[in-house]
């Protein structure tokens, strides 16, 4: 029943508000006065075509106007003016708190000039224009809060707080809006000097369910303004939330339009005629300046609307060739420096290697420097004379120890020989001759041996030749430099190239 007669009292104001005109308005969306989620907020934390300040903060789904902490303020306002005269706007909200009571509430502002951190619900003082207040504290005591009111400011009131604004108010309701659950609403319209302010309890999530909080007529605001919602917490504190802001400029129907916006025929037909005067006007203008100028007139229309006019696909395949253009382009340059870079390196190579070959080998005993190697002998034949005459060395050990044997046991035969008498040298064997005859058969060919090889080297065997030192300090460093300034120059070519092509395309 309640619900019935909340119904009957919105379609008795609407029809009393929309009765002056005879017909009901047209509502057009305004863009650029509102915000809602998703993606409410940019990836930098603004709100396009909103600013906000204080302890406001913006996210993807919503605009916490106050956090639940106390003494916040918090506001957000549209950063260009609203010209038009009717208006109406849709705000959703959610304000929760811990506590059974809350503090201090929420303000929805239009007015001249854009709000400052004050103290009226987190916005300045003697305004100029229209506050719907949400006040959750009741500071007079009168256990008349949570309440709803509207009040007009011309620039000069100064809100009473004691008395929570009941004195200057234009209309007002008692609604408990704290802690709901489903986002509460206000739909607040402006047209033809008439306010109402319709309110949804948020105890459901219809969408339209919404019920009459106040009326007033003759209430006359600025002809242009900022909207805005600010809000303020005190010793006791609520979350403020903000999810949606919608604003519709309302416009009065006109005579030959018809109730959806559209022309009607007699106006069409009106339109229709007056755009074939003017092509008939803009021919004879034409016509006119040929004959007036008729070289330039004849430069004209040897190109055609066509050869004027570049179409979306020949653009498109413009666009793809002068990007391959630059990519070859880019290319080219890319291996003449890569040619020069090879070529620096060769360069810098046979410098080295001619600096390698001069280098000369320390002096010898007798004073007299050393020659320089060249094709007589090569570095592998200074080693294969070197692991002969190791090999030589090994051999001429075991040569050794089997002499000593070989004596150990002669001694050894003599002493123990002619049944105990003493023997003379003499009385040797034959089996003993023999092995000393292959003992200075095998002296003989190792003393043949070495003294072939010391023909074939020289008289002494040279010394261990020292690895020339075929790249200093200097040159390599130098080298290094090089290649790092090619790599480098390459990397930033390959960026801008690449910079160009995405910023081409």
């Amino acid at each position: 029943m309640a619900a019935f007669v909340h119904i009957c009292l919105l379609l008795a104001s609407l029809s009393v508000i929309f009765a002056q005109s005879g017909e009901q308005p047209h509502k057009r969306f305004e863009y650029k006065f509102s915000f809602k989620g998703p993606l409410l907020a940019q990836k930098d934390g603004t709100v396009p075509f909103w600013e906000y300040g204080g302890n406001a903060i913006a996210s993807e789904d919503m605009v916490r106007i106050t956090p639940s902490i106390r003494s916040q303020k918090g506001y957000i306002w549209t950063k260009q003016q609203f010209q038009h005269d009717n208006w109406e706007i849709e705000v959703t909200f959610r304000i929760n708190g811990r506590g059974r009571i809350g503090a201090d509430g929420l303000a929805i502002w239009f007015t001249e000039q854009k709000g400052v951190d004050g103290p009226v619900f987190g916005s300045n003082d003697r305004w100029n224009g229209l506050g719907v207040f949400l006040d959750s504290f009741d500071n007079d005591g009168q256990h008349n809060n949570p309440y709803i009111l509207a009040m007009v400011n011309d620039g000069n009131k100064v809100y009473d707080h004691h008395s929570d604004g009941l004195t200057q108010q234009v209309g007002g309701c008692l609604r408990d809006f704290r802690n709901k659950p489903f986002a509460t609403k206000l739909k607040i319209t402006l047209f033809k000097n008439t306010l109402m302010v319709l309110y949804h309890n948020g105890m459901s999530n219809k969408q339209d369910d919404f019920e009459l909080c106040l009326r007033a007529d003759n209430v006359y605001v600025p002809k242009s303004g900022y909207f805005g919602i600010s809000a303020a917490t005190g010793g006791l504190a609520d979350d403020h939330d903000v999810l949606s802001f919608l604003t519709s400029s309302l416009v009065i129907p006109q005579e030959g339009v018809d109730r959806e916006g559209f022309a009607t025929e007699q106006e069409r037909l009106r339109y229709q005629q007056e755009y074939h005067e003017y092509q008939q006007k803009l021919e004879e203008q034409k016509q006119e300046f040929r004959q007036q100028h008729p070289d330039r007139a004849k430069a004209s229309e040897v190109y055609s609307q066509e050869d004027m006019f570049e179409g979306q696909d020949n653009r498109e395949l413009r666009q793809i060739f002068d990007g391959q253009a630059q990519m070859q382009d880019g290319m080219r340059k890319l291996h003449q420096k890569l040619d020069g870079v090879l070529g620096r390196q060769e360069n810098l190579m046979s410098m080295v290697a001619s600096l390698g070959q001069g280098v000369q080998l320390p002096a010898q005993q007798g004073g007299q420097p050393a020659q320089i190697l060249g094709d007589s002998i090569k570095r592998h034949e200074v080693d294969a004379i070197m692991s002969a005459n190791r090999d030589n060395a090994y051999a001429i050990k075991e040569l050794k120890s089997l002499i000593q044997d070989v004596q150990h046991k002669v001694q050894k035969g003599v002493g123990g020989g002619g049944g105990g008498g003493t023997a003379q040298p003499g009385a040797l064997d034959s089996s003993h001759h023999q092995v000393l005859a292959e003992i200075r058969e095998g002296v003989t060919i190792v003393k043949r041996d070495l003294t072939a090889i010391s023909q074939k080297g020289g008289t002494h065997c040279p010394p261990p030749m020292p690895m020339p030192n075929c790249l200093t300090t200097t040159y390599f460093y130098i080298f290094m430099a090089i290649q790092l300034t090619a790599f480098l120059g390459y990397m930033v070519y390959r960026n801008n190239q690449e910079g160009r092509a995405k910023k081409f395309y």
